[in-house]
């Protein structure tokens, strides 16, 4: 993972601690060469329009927010300057914040992209509007959402589908790996492959009548996700104590893992999909962000086309 350039979306609505901030520093320590974009979009609806106030003087208004954020920008640029590093600022008015940050990742082209996550509420999980799951859908660039940037990265899990049940392109599950082993290789991280799998629920196997033989039915896709995890393992070259087999639903035993393992990173892939079937399905990286208690890479498959058109 060769990083260059690093965008950090800097939340317009804390002026105090900002995590992604944070863990760049942090990276920077790792790559030395890399410069920094600081980007923030930020919108107040009383400025956008309302018959009390003339357009020159919203323009205006308009104008000196934008100047405090840049100044704001310049400060906390502060620390990475002063270490020598190339830092430049951007600030935009935007009512559409997950719209501006997009346009700036294609504009700019980073090679990551970080920004702070938080926890999403059941109302945001139901109507899909959140920033985060936006990104995850549609940044062409390896997206990292931070949670606990004070944790240094010492362990970095991967997690894979060697049977693409999540219907993900096959040479993507070596590209997360790919990426991982470069960001642990100057970090000095170790890595661990993580699968997950699950079977039929037992009461629901039995009360449709899929399965006489459940412990049968249970062993055999057990078995079978053990031999293809076994083959992927191989073909990549994972050590059998990097080999880490779950069973559960991965919005479970994903963040138990995680938690039990002092895993400090996990690294997962996306693809885009529609919002129909965003709706009806949804992604596991989606379901997994708000569990997991570490930081969260979102990596997409090679020749990935971003569906969505900025404005």
């Amino acid at each position: 993972m060769d990083i260059q350039h690093i965008l950090v979306v800097i939340d317009p609505t804390s002026d105090t601690d900002q995590p992604c901030l944070r863990r760049a520093e942090q990276l920077a320590d790792y790559y030395p060469s890399a410069r920094f974009t600081l980007f923030l979009s930020d919108y107040i609806p009383a400025l956008d329009g309302g018959m009390l106030f003339n357009r020159d003087s919203l323009a205006k208004a308009r104008h000196t927010l934008l100047g405090h954020r840049e100044e704001r920008l310049s400060r906390l640029a502060g620390p990475l300057r002063a270490r020598g590093f190339t830092v430049n600022t951007t600030a935009v008015w935007g009512k559409r914040y997950e719209r501006h940050i997009l346009r700036a990742i294609h504009e700019q082209r980073p090679d990551l992209v970080l920004k702070t996550t938080h926890h999403h509420n059941l109302l945001k999980r139901l109507v899909l509007t959140n920033t985060d799951w936006y990104l995850i859908r549609h940044c062409p660039v390896p997206l990292w959402l931070v949670k606990q940037p004070e944790h240094g990265l010492k362990t970095i899990g991967v997690s894979v589908d060697p049977l693409h049940e999540a219907d993900k392109p096959a040479a993507l599950d070596y590209k997360l790996l790919a990426t991982s082993r470069a960001l642990a290789a100057s970090c000095g991280a170790r890595v661990q492959a993580i699968h997950c799998f699950n079977p039929l629920p037992h009461t629901l196997a039995f009360d449709t009548g899929l399965v006489a033989d459940y412990d049968g039915y249970a062993a055999q896709v057990q078995q079978h996700h053990v031999e293809a995890f076994r083959e992927f393992a191989s073909q990549a070259g994972v050590a059998e104590n990097e080999q880490h087999l779950l069973r559960g639903y991965p919005e479970q035993a994903i963040p138990d893992h995680v938690a039990q393992n002092g895993i400090d990173l996990l690294v997962m892939g996306a693809i885009s999909r529609s919002r129909l079937e965003s709706a009806l399905v949804g992604h596991t990286a989606e379901r997994l962000l708000d569990e997991v208690p570490c930081d969260v890479l979102i990596v997409k498959p090679d020749g990935f086309v971003d569906p969505s058109k900025p404005v």
